[in-house]
């Protein structure tokens, strides 16, 4: 039998689930240390964990460790990399808390609005203060929700009731998905600043570590709310402090650096603060002990592979490619259009990335769908497309074009009974940078997928791309990068600007109706 350590306070749905398999040998307990736990079980087969952290000494103490689930989404008290460098796969189960986080987020909201807390503490030492705790109404404020997610997008649904104004930003989400939560998309800064509320929903990492920074605090209004039930590391807690007093601004967490008893290093800043409540819920604890146990025995029965996050990149691949795949994909949902029903896929891997094509269609159909999620495998990627019923192919490759180590995507989209559009775009890495070299028929682009970008398609004449750049500078926008191609056949060319802020789509209509466009728009990438 296999034996399933659980170190922490799991529904006991989990160990229900593992033992009437019948496969396994299940200990949970919350009382004994997690290293002290390890050294008496050597022999364990798969670790289920919710906040514990499973550091190195932990990995290299379970020789036989084959898998690690966090019951729940964030996995960053876990050594991924270790672990990956052990030939252990690590789990999550996205979604599991995603409900309970959000029901916490608008519980703090409204405890703060109407100082629940402190009125209640009042109220029980026998004092009667009704017009120290005057408060404010949620109903009618405009709310920034950072990270569509799964809880951001449960945050919106939870909150809609109230009749607020919702703003949102996510770099992945396309606008269409975004409208249909009744969320309008835009930058960190537009948030930042128009906001009454921000409710943090992003994970930590290198890119957003420490994200909401002076800049973006010091554009919040003046007694605006921020929430943060997702990570510590993303706020840049010296600069809340420094602007804290001066805007008035309300700061209610549930997030530490660690998960332990001790001082806080938030506690002079933080209005409301509680001890990570975010999954601490009945309902969360059986939905991760559920998925926690049906994904362990998927994975040993049936090779099941979605969901683990620190999968290994195939020997012989740079990462980079996984990311050119993904941005790829992207830009080209853009360029067909989101309101455009996807009705075919086709992938080309040219050069050394011709092995990897399983590999590099999980970024690809992530590119395409914020809710296909880059953790998945092959085998899940396919499925996603057969059941919206997108054909795919991989096409065979022609060596004769010399295309080394570049990516070839085209969509075909309905756009209407009778009508198909079509767009082709190619990309390869050069000096560790993604790089977009065509469009369609406009060649040598070599246009980097980042930032905040205008795309011009037009009658080629003399004069537009002045018409552009002048018509941005009188908005405020700065050009940081120009990207130009002619096609002679059709006579047409495409401008491609990366400006500094996103560009409003009223001022997208205005240039594109002035210099009779034939395609225009803005993104984020």
């Amino acid at each position: 039998m296999k034996k399933v350590l659980i170190p922490t306070k799991l529904d006991k749905a989990a160990v229900d689930l593992l033992r009437a398999n019948g496969a396994y040998e299940v200990i949970q307990t919350e009382t004994t240390d997690l290293p002290a736990l390890a050294a008496q079980h050597p022999d364990t087969h798969a670790l289920i964990v919710r906040s514990e952290p499973v550091n190195v000494a932990v990995i290299d103490a379970l020789p036989n460790l084959k898998v690690i689930i966090r019951a729940g989404a964030g996995f960053n008290t876990i050594d991924t990399r270790h672990a990956r460098k052990k030939g252990i796969d690590v789990m999550n189960t996205p979604g599991a808390n995603a409900n309970a986080v959000a029901e916490e987020v608008v519980a703090l909201m409204l405890a703060d609005a109407r100082h629940l807390i402190k009125a209640d503490a009042s109220c029980r030492d026998g004092q009667w203060e009704k017009t120290a705790f005057m408060g404010r109404e949620v109903a009618h404020k405009t709310v920034g929700i950072v990270g569509l997610g799964n809880i951001g997008r449960l945050v919106a649904q939870r909150l809609s009731g109230f009749e607020v104004k919702l703003l949102g930003y996510d770099p992945v989400i396309a606008r269409e998905r975004a409208a249909e939560m009744d969320v309008e998309l835009t930058d960190l800064a537009t948030i930042f600043s128009r906001c009454d509320y921000v409710s943090l929903h992003v994970p930590e990492n290198d890119e957003t570590r420490k994200m909401v920074n002076l800049d973006l605090l010091g554009k919040m209004k003046k007694g605006a709310t921020i929430i943060n039930c997702a990570r510590a590391g993303i706020i840049d807690e010296d600069a809340l402090r420094k602007v804290k007093a001066e805007k008035g601004l309300r700061f209610l967490n549930d997030v530490y650096p660690k998960d332990a008893a001790g001082p806080k290093s938030v506690a002079d800043i933080a209005d409301i603060m509680v001890p990570h409540l975010g999954a601490s819920t009945k309902e969360a604890n059986l939905m991760a002990a559920t998925r926690s146990a049906e994904q362990l025995i998927e994975y040993d029965t049936k090779g099941f592979s979605s969901y683990i996050v620190n999968r290994d990149i195939p020997e012989g691949l740079d990462p980079a490619y996984g990311d050119l795949a993904y941005s790829l994909a992207k830009v080209s949902r853009l360029l067909l259009g989101g309101d455009i029903k996807l009705s075919a896929v086709a992938t080309s891997f040219y050069g050394s990335l011709e092995p990897f094509s399983d590999w590099l269609l999980v970024p690809t159909v992530a590119g395409l769908w914020a809710e296909f999620e880059r953790v998945m495998d092959a085998q899940a990627a396919l499925h996603f497309l057969s059941d919206r019923g997108i054909d795919y192919r991989n096409r065979e490759i022609d060596r004769k074009k010399g295309f080394e180590n570049s990516i070839t995507i085209d969509l075909t989209g309905s756009v209407d009974a009778s009508n198909l559009r079509q767009v082709s775009i190619r990309g390869t890495v050069a000096e560790k940078t993604l790089m977009i070299a065509r469009i369609d028929e406009f060649e040598k682009l070599y246009f980097e997928p980042k930032g905040f970008t205008v795309f011009f398609q037009y009658k080629d004449r003399p004069g537009v791309v002045g018409i552009i750049g002048h018509r941005l500078a009188e908005a405020g926008l700065n050009i940081e990068d120009v990207r130009h191609s002619h096609n002679t056949a059709s006579d047409q060319s495409l401008a491609i600007m990366r400006v500094n802020k996103l560009v409003p789509e009223a001022l997208v209509l205005k240039i594109a109706t002035e210099i009779k466009a034939i395609r225009a728009f803005s993104m984020e990438l």
